[in-house]
């Protein structure tokens, strides 16, 4: 019915909450499957992901983007979706994911984020980004579907040309393409528990500066690096 595409990059201190989320939802287990594309890990991650994951495999396109590529390619489902190797999707996540495709004319359904650690600095920072997120469903002007939480029709996003191998801002421009496809919603009930590591460890008004900054470049700048960054626990994230 659907298949769940996992970048992920040294990710053995979180991978496993993620993928025991995804194997604990309310959809049978045999009605969709569950892809772990490494990005070259040196610890424990795909020996962790091997005993959940249908299919684990290193990636061979470059970037996040490419990683959730070439694990759409080999995909067996049409309903394809991708989210976060350090992120917790919530029980029913897969269930709206698919329902969210019952308009034929969907191609795309995105959701919002809840903050994994229940903090108060957590959970602003999750209003936040809702909070864009909604603007941008309510205003038309754009749809900010971030990779951690986003469902797709396989044909129409092979045909669109998948992810643009960027530095960031590929889940913005996909949504730009995808819009011309088909429709594109916000589905309330797909939500994804967000690791908000980055926003500590970096600053939440710098990581963002960075963001919009090589946005605004086209995705791309030899000023700031947004993927692969080194956590002070030696975790690296690329996303």
């Amino acid at each position: 019915m659907i298949s769940v595409v996992i970048p992920a990059f040294n990710e053995e201190k979180r991978i496993r909450r993620n993928l025991e989320a995804l194997s604990r939802q309310t959809v049978p287990r045999d009605k969709y499957e569950l892809i772990v594309v490494d990005g070259g890990s040196h610890d424990k991650t795909c020996e962790i992901a091997r005993d959940y994951a249908d299919l684990v495999f290193v990636q061979e396109s470059e970037r996040v983007a490419g990683a959730r590529n070439d694990g759409f390619l080999r995909a067996r489902s049409n309903l394809v979706a991708t989210t976060d190797a350090d992120s917790i999707v919530k029980p029913d996540w897969i269930e709206h994911a698919i329902n969210s495709f019952s308009d034929p004319d969907v191609v795309l359904a995105f959701g919002p984020v809840t903050p994994i650690e229940k903090n108060v600095v957590d959970k602003r920072y999750a209003l936040l980004f809702n909070g864009i997120i909604k603007i941008g469903v309510y205003t038309g002007l754009y749809y900010y579907t971030l990779g951690c939480n986003t469902a797709f029709r396989k044909d129409v996003l092979i045909n669109a040309g998948m992810y643009r191998i960027m530095d960031a801002g590929d889940d913005l421009e996909i949504a730009v393409r995808m819009r011309k496809k088909g429709k594109v919603i916000f589905s309330p009930g797909m939500k994804v528990g967000f690791d908000f590591r980055r926003y500590h460890e970096f600053g939440f008004w710098n990581t963002l500066y960075e963001w919009y900054y090589i946005v605004l470049q086209g995705g791309f700048s030899d000023k700031y690096s947004y993927t692969r960054r080194e956590y002070s626990d030696d975790i690296i994230q690329g996303k």
